[in-house]
């Protein structure tokens, strides 16, 4: 099992990369469907800080000893983030999504012990997270305006 801190480096170094990214992102094409499926640049941002606030949850119980384990829909947690941040514009969503990791790293920090529970809803939120959206990311970034794949 890896450190805390071995963990938040690599956290640090996805969001970098992943913001990185997204900043070259032109505005205008960020509510533009067509990126992942019918998903566009903003539905992507507000669900990864979506699934912040959900690990956010997820370690509060850990360290007050409440957490358990159980499946998740993960196509219809999904679906409902998409649909929360619908009607939002992309500056309000990408300012959501920075708050909501603010306080997914403060809530980790606050763990006195890493469990694997921990870890692993640290890593697939965080690094992994946005390591798995990268590529789309990137090539919607610098592909031509009209499509990310072209």
């Amino acid at each position: 099992m890896a450190t805390k801190h071995e963990l938040s480096e690599a956290e640090e170094a996805g969001w970098l990369a992943f913001v990185g990214a997204l900043d070259r992102v032109a505005i205008e094409r960020c509510e533009v469907s067509g990126f992942e499926g019918e998903w566009s640049i903003k539905d992507m941002v507000g669900h990864i800080g979506a699934w912040h606030a959900e690990a956010v949850q997820v370690f509060e119980q850990i360290r007050v000893g409440t957490f358990r384990a159980e499946p998740l829909d993960l196509d219809a947690m999904n679906a409902r983030f998409v649909e929360a941040n619908r009607d939002q514009p992309i500056d309000v969503v990408r300012a959501e999504s920075a708050a909501s990791r603010t306080r997914f790293l403060q809530e980790f920090d606050q763990l006195e012990e890493l469990t694997p529970d921990a870890e692993e809803w640290f890593v697939e939120s965080g690094a992994r997270h946005y390591e798995e959206h990268l590529p789309a990311l990137l090539s919607w970034a610098d592909g031509p305006a009209s499509s990310p794949d072209a």
